[in-house]
């Protein structure tokens, strides 16, 4: 009986986390540059004596979906789309460098250059500083060239464009950063200006998920009654005897 119990609650909370992981996934179907978080789970054995037929149910977290998310031109000149491998440097809260996707870029009340959601974007001397009163135009090598209201164009610095061999890790506040600490940049990456990349999460395939996980935690909970149903009965036939 106790062994139907534990194999349904762990069933259970492993649908549980499943659930979650997927919600996440759909909440951010129209983040730009947001990558799929993935899940799988495996068995490990409990030590013990007498425990030899009972194995954990743990989460194991496998990364995230690498595949590119749609391009879509915005025809904005502070948009810019990642190609291939590559991943853009900026500045997190923390203060330590990061990478991401979203390419989403403005310029600040300080003139320099940041995410719209207010992160540092890094350049391959440090902060880039955009003069006032200018027309800001971003190569595909991340080169920006600002041009006065004079037609006088000049070089104001370029984006620290990277490309990571191995997977990166997710962190709290959604950017990446690589296991061996900071990344040196890559003169051949490119990008798309006037672009933005989108989620690379699939709703259809999500949600579809997200039932399979329902139904499957409703099985374990079904589990659950017919193991308590089944301890009642044998209560009263041990208690008439």
């Amino acid at each position: 009986m106790d062994r139907m119990i534990y194999l349904s609650m762990a069933g259970a909370k492993a649908s549980m986390q499943r659930q979650d992981v997927l919600a996440n996934n759909l909440a951010n179907v129209s983040t730009n540059g947001f990558r799929a978080e993935l899940q799988a789970f495996r068995s490990v054995p409990v030590n013990g004596d007498g425990a030899s037929t009972r194995a954990y149910a743990l989460e194991t977290t496998t990364g995230y979906n690498p595949e590119g998310g749609p391009v879509q031109a915005t025809g904005r000149n502070l948009d810019v789309a990642m190609k291939n491998n590559a991943w853009l440097a900026v500045q997190g809260l923390d203060g330590t460098e990061a990478y991401t996707r979203a390419g989403s870029l403005d310029v600040n009340a300080e003139g320099l250059l940041v995410l719209r959601n207010g992160l540092q974007v890094i350049g391959d001397g440090g902060p880039i500083t955009v003069p006032q009163n200018t027309e800001i135009a971003i190569g595909t090598d991340g080169t920006i060239s600002a041009k006065d209201s004079k037609g006088k164009s000049s070089t104001v610095g370029k984006l620290k464009l990277v490309t990571p061999e191995a997977p990166m890790t997710r962190g709290a506040d959604g950017l990446f950063r690589a296991a061996e600490g900071d990344l040196s940049a890559n003169e051949t990456a490119r990008l798309q200006d006037g672009a933005l990349e989108g989620s690379n999460v699939s709703p259809v395939e999500t949600m579809v998920g997200m039932i399979a996980a329902a139904r499957q935690f409703e099985q374990q909970m079904k589990l659950l009654q017919i193991a308590q149903t089944q301890g009642q009965q044998s209560s009263k036939l041990l208690g008439s005897t």
